[in-house]
């Protein structure tokens, strides 16, 4: 019956509608207003053309906001943030480089035909409902639908819980989402320009005879201290790194960054540290390297360092390098590597740092070296876990690491276990920790400064919603002089927080990583004489 169909639609139509808001589960309405509006109106229309286009176009457009909603729901849960469809656009590359390098490329596109066929469906089947609805027998049931839905949007705008404006606030959000970021985007582009030393790099002459080595662990965040569920291994981990490298006679400060992302982009993360501004999207990023605002690398090659990116995770062009200004850039696929790729993985932390010492400092030929080095055996999906070789001189062309080809699960079955995932990424941070730890006791000395510094934090589904955005910063040399800055000396501040041993402290979160840069500046420049300390001091503070 007519009246019977209008209900029935007017029912599913509020409960699809409001599933436009489950990013924002629980604070949901119960009734969906549009829902309301426009299955009255539809109902009393006639049919028509125009109302199978009507259909056809509500049925699209709610389709596009479905994918938002999932697209949101997804976004939140891996790098910590609303979907913007503003942002997002240049970044659907990347994603799918992720999908198929972690499921291989037919899972991956199997799984975007199959979302792509949901969101059809999901129209197909909104505009089905408004083209089947007909009132002609119960104009007054239609009218009467039709007149709630109006009642309903004008309730909306007081403060009740209970009927909202859903279809509508998905499609806002985005457009203020979209506003805000160019908004910021041009301020920060104007900032660049209004500076006045966005020409000049600054030389570093306290550490003119000095290795710099700026090492990224990939998601070591403070949750991997902080959050019993890691910190049951990677407290026990630092405190075992602690004592191996003061067994080696090295030194060593540990502080926190606040990162500018979680989950992902970890491009970001790195530009603000080397730049010293704040760099939080994309858009922010392509600005920075359309400008001529220096970095770290330029500070370094005025003090007189070769600079060379390591970047095992590149597995393509990276024209972005060639504007940082480095001399050299190392990828996957100019480091030698013989052995097999672990799922995301190009090859593993210890075959990187092995590679680096041996293709890179031993061949500097006395001229210091600045070294970013991303280390991304951390990387989801956390699958699988190696063992740290003792013999680093049987590690070679990384042959040796074939016997862990297709080691371990499939990551799509350990991700069906949160649990499981969670466990796997503790692991990994161990490694990762581990593997750094006997590089520092083996190819640290009084000429190195090493800097071991999370990029930003895990996801979401790790940290759990609203963790900290800070990182753990370990910074190490057999100098203790090197480090006395960063905890400050005479009258001189360090960085906040920083202090002597492996723990970061956890009750005090840590200053900016867009600080770094500005506090070398600070600690080395010229001006710099540094407070010569024992290691006797060392160990009291």
């Amino acid at each position: 019956p007519p009246l019977k169909r209008l209900l029935l639609t007017t029912i599913l139509l509020n409960a699809l509608f409001l599933a436009l808001l489950l990013p924002h589960y629980p604070q949901m309405p119960w009734l969906a207003a549009e829902a309301l509006l426009i299955s009255g109106l539809f109902a009393l229309l006639p049919e028509s053309t125009g109302k199978r286009v009507g259909a056809a176009t509500v049925g699209a457009l709610f389709g596009l906001l479905a994918f938002f909603a999932l697209s949101d729901v997804l976004v939140r849960h891996s790098i910590g943030r609303p979907f913007n469809l503003y942002l997002e656009l240049g970044l659907a590359g990347s994603v799918f480089n992720l999908l198929q390098s972690n499921l291989g490329v037919t899972l991956s596109l199997m799984l975007i035909v199959m979302a792509l066929t949901v969101f059809v469906g999901l129209g197909i089947c909104v505009s089905r409902l408004l083209r089947q609805v007909d009132a002609n027998r119960s104009r007054a049931a239609a009218r009467a639908v039709a007149s709630l839905g109006i009642v309903a949007i004008g309730v909306t705008f007081l403060p009740q819980p209970f009927v909202g404006l859903t279809a509508a606030r998905a499609a806002t959000q985005q457009v203020e989402l979209a506003a805000d970021t160019y908004q910021s985007t041009a301020s920060f582009q104007q900032h660049l320009m209004d500076n006045p030393g966005a020409s000049q790099s600054r030389p570093l002459q306290a550490l003119a005879q000095t290795d710099v080595i700026l090492g990224f662990i990939e998601s070591y965040g403070i949750s991997s201290v902080t959050d019993p569920r890691y910190g049951r291994l990677i407290q026990p981990r630092l405190k075992q790194m602690e004592q191996v490298l003061a067994n080696a006679g090295l030194h060593m400060v540990t502080g926190r960054l606040q990162s500018p992302v979680q989950g992902g982009q970890s491009w970001l993360a790195h530009t603000t540290l080397l730049s010293g501004q704040w760099i939080d999207t994309q858009l922010d990023y392509d600005t920075f390297l359309a400008s001529d605002y220096p970095t770290l690398i330029d500070d370094m090659g005025a003090t007189g360092h070769d600079s060379v990116a390591v970047m095992p995770a590149i597995t393509r062009e990276w024209p972005e390098g060639l504007a940082f200004g480095y001399n050299r850039i190392y990828h996957s696929t100019s480091m030698g590597y013989r052995g097999p790729a672990l799922n995301w993985v190009t090859m593993p932390d210890q075959y990187t740092w092995s590679w680096f010492q041996r293709q890179i400092r031993e061949r500097a030929d006395h001229t210091p070296v600045f070294a970013e080095v991303a280390l991304i055996s951390s990387h989801a999906p956390w699958v699988p876990i190696l063992p740290v070789l003792d013999d680093w001189d049987s590690i070679g062309d990384g042959e040796i690491f074939n016997r862990w080809k297709d080691a371990g699960e499939a990551p799509a079955s350990l991700w069906r276990d949160p649990e499981r995932v969670r466990d796997h990424y503790a692991r990994s941070l161990d490694y990762a920790l581990n593997v750094a730890t006997e590089y520092a006791k083996r190819h640290v000395d009084n000429k190195t400064l090493l800097v071991l510094t999370g990029d930003h934090q895990a996801a979401p589904l790790i940290t759990g919603d609203n963790a900290s955005r800070d990182v753990v910063v370990h910074v190490i040399s057999a100098d203790p002089t090197m480090l006395a800055p960063f905890v400050g000396s005479g009258d001189q501040e360090g960085l906040r927080g920083f202090r002597w041993g492996a723990h970061p402290h956890l009750g005090q979160r840590g200053p900016s990583m867009a600080s770094f840069r500005p506090f070398l500046h600070q600690a080395f420049s010229p001006s710099l004489i540094p407070v010569k300390i024992s290691a006797a001091d060392t160990i009291e503070k």
